[in-house]
């Protein structure tokens, strides 16, 4: 079973060195956004070493580790065991911010785990962590069976014994250390949702409603890959995932050994692995009662199959009017292989967007977007923030060079129109920009806040997760809200 380095940090980090090539994008828009970020705390939160098991502190990225409840700020750390042989050799922290800073809550005393443990949380608590513990206390063990918890917290007191949850699946899942899950909550219902992967063929789901029972269990089938030259499922992984009133919104990226037989075998004399993998494909699909209907047959919304590209995953918002807004990053291209495959194809470095409704794909259109040979700015980390009144906002780390030929490496704030055309931006004005990061999103419970937390890693730094507390100062009013009610 393969590991490999969390491949959204990597992704930013490409983005920094591919700013010094010449690369180019579409001109910033004239005018800049009625909201104002300004940035009140830049802190470090916790520092790490290494665990080499392919999972790093943000790896679950789709999902988040931080939540906020009020004026209460929650976030879930890795801690790596040294003397513990991977995979299994980091255990869960749990972190609150107080008036002097930063505070360790809580430790795992018994569980060894490969993967962070994502967070949600209702309006008012409890506070949630997702474990994976494995089921092996042998710690020289590779690959073993693990057991997948729900950890309950009192917001009140962090650091007070925690209740485990036990989901209920639909049968007896054999589930390891490699989840790939997804945890998900409607803080407004009390709600929760939790899927895990069971190897390339489809993910387990359960689900907690509002009176803590696990009232629903299911399967989620991977869409089938018919035009591969082997026809297979297609796992699909490190998706953002919405529960709102018990309809489930699902949005993740192909992961599978790479198909195209050609491109395996060049990439293998490359690399000398006999394993690759495929991060091309954006699928969706929905149900509108998870308690009482299926998922909705797979839509494909983005594809960089024909040149070998590259796609990750971004952020998803369900609006009070139904329609899905999702984000994406794209790169066009491998590079390695165009010169012998496709050597007339250009780069090019994209932030997507896209609306949906009722599965249908209302509009797609590139926010920002480097093409090789004329010159610019390279987006990546792009995340959704929600005001109160709806006002849709996007966050992402740029780097590159901007349109007045001036280096770039700054995280960025863009406003959306009901169009999802950009109708305004500013700089965020951290001292360190963040080049991958979690926010307190409405996914996992967070409520709508003026308030954009951000947890990740800064520009440069690799062994540290840091925290941003930035807050949006209206100073006035240009431009409507999307997915107002109606």
């Amino acid at each position: 079973m393969r590991c490999f380095s969390p491949w959204i940090a990597a992704f930013a980090a490409a983005a920094v060195s591919w700013g010094s090539l010449a690369l180019s994008s579409q001109p910033s828009p004239p005018h800049s956004t009625s909201l104002r970020p300004v940035v009140e705390i830049e802190e470090e939160v916790y520092r790490f070493e290494p665990a080499n098991n392919g999972a790093g502190p943000l790896w679950c990225h789709g999902s988040t580790c931080l939540v906020r409840l009020g004026d209460k700020v929650v976030a879930s750390g890795l801690e790596t065991l040294p003397q513990v042989r991977p995979l299994n050799n980091v255990r869960w922290t749990l972190w609150q911010r107080g008036t002097d800073g930063w505070k360790l809550q809580q430790v795992d005393t018994q569980g060894r785990t490969r993967e962070p443990c994502p967070l949600a949380c209702f309006e008012h608590g409890p506070v949630f962590l997702s474990a994976n513990p494995t089921l092996v206390s042998d710690p020289d063990k590779y690959g073993v069976p693990a057991r997948p918890e729900v950890l309950q917290f009192d917001p009140a007191d962090l650091t007070a014994p925690y209740q485990t949850l036990l989901p209920k699946w639909q049968d007896e899942p054999a589930f390891t250390e490699h989840s790939y899950r997804s945890f998900a909550a409607d803080g407004a219902r009390g709600e929760l949702i939790l899927l895990q992967n069971i190897g390339y063929t489809h993910a387990e789901w359960v689900f907690r409603d509002r009176d803590g029972a696990w009232s629903a269990a299911g399967r989620l089938v991977w869409p089938w890959g018919a035009e591969y030259p082997k026809p297979g499922p297609i796992r699909v992984c490190y998706p953002n995932v919405a529960l709102k009133d018990r309809a489930v919104y699902f949005c993740g990226v192909s992961d599978i050994v790479e198909p195209n037989p050609e491109w395996r075998a060049f990439k293998k004399e490359l690399t000398g692995r006999d394993w690759d993998f495929d991060f091309r494909r954006l699928f969706y699909t929905w149900t509108p009662d998870i308690t009482k209907t299926e998922f909705q047959p797979w839509v494909e919304i983005s594809s960089r199959e024909k040149t070998c590209g590259w796609i990750t995953p971004g952020d998803l918002w369900v609006a009070p009017d139904g329609v899905v807004h999702l984000l994406w990053m794209e790169r066009a291209i491998d590079e390695r292989l165009r010169p012998k495959f496709f050597p007339d194809a250009k780069q090019s470095h994209a932030l997507n967007y896209a609306q949906v409704r009722d599965g249908k794909v209302l509009l797609r259109r590139a926010l920002i977007e480097a093409v090789e040979g004329r010159g610019g700015e390279i987006p990546s980390a792009g995340r959704f923030h929600i005001m109160p009144d709806h006002r849709l906002l996007v966050v992402c780390f740029v780097s590159g060079t901007n349109a007045e030929g001036k280096s770039v490496a700054e995280n960025r704030l863009l406003e959306l129109g009901p169009d999802g055309t950009v109708v305004g931006q500013a700089t965020i004005p951290l001292k360190h920009p963040m080049t991958s990061y979690f926010t307190a999103t409405p996914r996992a419970g967070s409520a709508l806040s003026e308030i954009l937390d951000m947890l990740g890693q800064r520009l440069g730094s690799n062994t540290t997760i840091c925290y941003a507390r930035v807050r949006m100062e209206a100073s006035g009013r240009d431009s409507p809200p999307a997915g107002k009610e109606k």
